[in-house]
């Protein structure tokens, strides 16, 4: 007698030895959804008790030493362990198969594997921080990483383990778009979101190794002394900017440009139009990935560089904000006299398309040197960068959360709800961080516990923003959480979305389709026929 056949890839196999040991993308996808959000309540939780010290001059809750060390948790918490794998590990891995009509990724082995680097990575990561208590910030600078008293040897380890991570997802998924796309789907008629993840996973596999040489440098300079960035030592501090900045500011891109991959397909599933000019967001898309890697200079005006060196940078980074404002203009043209459903996946597609573009506007600004000098080590740096980054991934990352979420489970949120609680988290974002802009312009510093008693009015304004948006997240956590068991069923597409995902069931059998799609157009065809939202 044969065995019955799994109803989805939920079905299939319910004990946790069965999810530990798969290979299946979409468990895969789904493991690193659950670990990532873990380490973004984790870093949220930080950056509101950072929040809670600034609420008065002086001692409110911790040290001075605590709150170097609760900035720098947050700071690695976020960046390392939430922004840069969110998007593509958890969403990338469940999704990309599926848009391109496979039936798993290129390596389901080392897919598996990238599961657990991650988490090794992570711990050794979190073990270090809580036990050595690092102090340096997430950028480790030298010559301050290779002389602190603190125990940071961990973290540089756990950082560098979580880079392999990366770097075999990345494999995967440059393997996958090559060699897995079903008969009939070329190039051009691939999904703008695997576009992003493909453009992504080239960053992912190129600047990664630069990182983990200069972790492996700095932890070889605190180990024997080996005198390469420490003065002291004749070494060059301006080196490890170098060489840090080669990587982490393609970085940025790596948390942005899945982004903009997941804004492109919800813009055309909620105003039901064909993506307005393809071509260009695609070639966009390559544009910033390859551009990227040649502006790291632009955080370093403060350094010493050359005038032309600066300028250079400054051109470039420049030159990027084009890249951007042509996605910007397309998914504008996107929504122009289309049929606007106003879901929770739209709601926080306009709140990233505000803070990418309010951001990206102060990013040119900080793109030259002379208001790069005033603004360089002041709360505006902070406000910009949770702005640009931290606002625009974490709306990508709730919209492709509420879009993709029906797919994943099977089962339906409450939308009324879910509508509100984005509203509540955009305005959450710039209650927290507008008040930051203005302490920055200023003159108060990052990265202090202590601050002069006129700036106390900005502080606490934050800190209530802040607040607010703890409250939104966990109301987002508790529905979402409910809807897993309680949900009304979803049917197979529920948003009547042309996406080529919405192709499979939902959730999706073990091996995703039962006969192999055929592609004869492109993604997001709304023109052949019109399917009014199920909302």
């Amino acid at each position: 007698m044969s065995p019955p056949v799994a109803e989805s890839y939920l079905s299939d196999g319910r004990t946790l030895w069965s999810w530990l040991t798969t290979h299946d993308h979409k468990r895969i996808g789904v493991m690193f959804l659950v670990l990532t959000l873990f380490f973004f309540f984790l870093g949220g939780l930080f950056a509101l008790l950072m929040r809670i010290e600034l609420l008065t001059p002086g001692h409110t809750i911790m040290g001075h030493l605590a709150y170097n060390r609760m900035f720098t948790l947050h700071g690695v918490t976020m960046v390392w362990l939430f922004m840069i794998p969110a998007i593509p590990s958890a969403f990338g891995n469940f999704l990309v198969p599926l848009m391109i009509g496979a039936r798993d990724v290129a390596f389901p082995r080392l897919n598996l594997a990238s599961v657990y680097l991650y988490v090794l990575g992570a711990s050794v990561a979190l073990w270090g921080m809580f036990e050595g208590g690092a102090d340096t910030g997430w950028t480790f600078y030298t010559p301050y990483s290779t002389t602190t008293g603190t125990a940071l040897l961990p973290v540089l380890m756990g950082v560098f383990i979580i880079g392999f991570s990366t770097i075999l997802t990345g494999l995967n998924f440059i393997a996958t778009v090559h060699t897995l796309r079903a008969p009939g789907l070329t190039w051009m008629k691939v999904p703008l979101f695997v576009w992003a993840v493909y453009g992504t996973a080239i960053i992912q596999v190129l600047a990664t190794p630069v990182l983990g040489m200069v972790l492996l440098l700095v932890a070889l300079e605190r180990v024997v002394g080996a005198g390469i960035f420490d003065p002291a030592r004749g070494g060059d501090p301006i080196l490890f900017q170098h060489l840090f900045w080669f990587y982490s500011h393609p970085a940025v891109y790596i948390m942005v440009l899945p982004s903009m991959g997941v804004i492109s397909e919800a813009v055309s599933a909620f105003s039901r139009k064909n993506a307005f000019s393809y071509r260009m967001i695609v070639y966009s898309t390559l544009g910033i990935s390859f551009v990227g890697f040649f502006t790291w200079g632009h955080h370093m005006f403060a350094s010493g560089q050359s005038v032309f060196g600066s300028g250079a940078f400054g051109a470039m980074s420049m030159l990027v904000a084009i890249f951007t404002a042509i996605k910007i203009f397309s998914w504008l043209g996107t929504l122009y006299r289309g049929s606007i459903a106003i879901e929770s996946p739209l709601i926080y597609t306009l709140g990233f398309m505000f803070f990418l573009f309010f951001g990206g506007m102060i990013g040119v600004a900080y793109s030259t040197t002379s208001l790069n000098l005033h603004w360089h080590d002041t709360y505006s740096v902070v406000a910009h960068f949770h702005f640009i980054m931290v606002g625009a991934t974490v709306m990508a990352f709730l919209a492709a959360l509420h879009y993709w979420f029906p797919k994943m489970f099977g089962r339906c949120f409450p939308t009324k709800l879910a509508n509100g609680a984005a509203v509540l988290i955009i305005f959450g974002f710039i209650a927290t961080f507008v008040p930051q802009f203005l302490l920055g312009n200023l003159g108060m510093p990052r990265r202090y516990a202590d601050y002069p008693p006129h700036f106390q009015s900005l502080h606490v304004a934050s800190t209530a923003g802040a607040s607010l948006l703890g409250f939104g997240f966990l109301v987002i956590a508790g529905y979402l959480a409910w809807s897993l068991r309680y949900g009304a069923v979803a049917g197979d597409n529920p948003w009547g979305s042309e996406g080529f995902e919405w192709r499979s069931a939902s959730p999706p059998p073990t091996h995703n389709f039962v006969t192999t799609p055929e592609y004869s157009t492109g993604p997001h065809q709304y023109a052949r026929e019109e399917v009014p939202h199920a909302a």
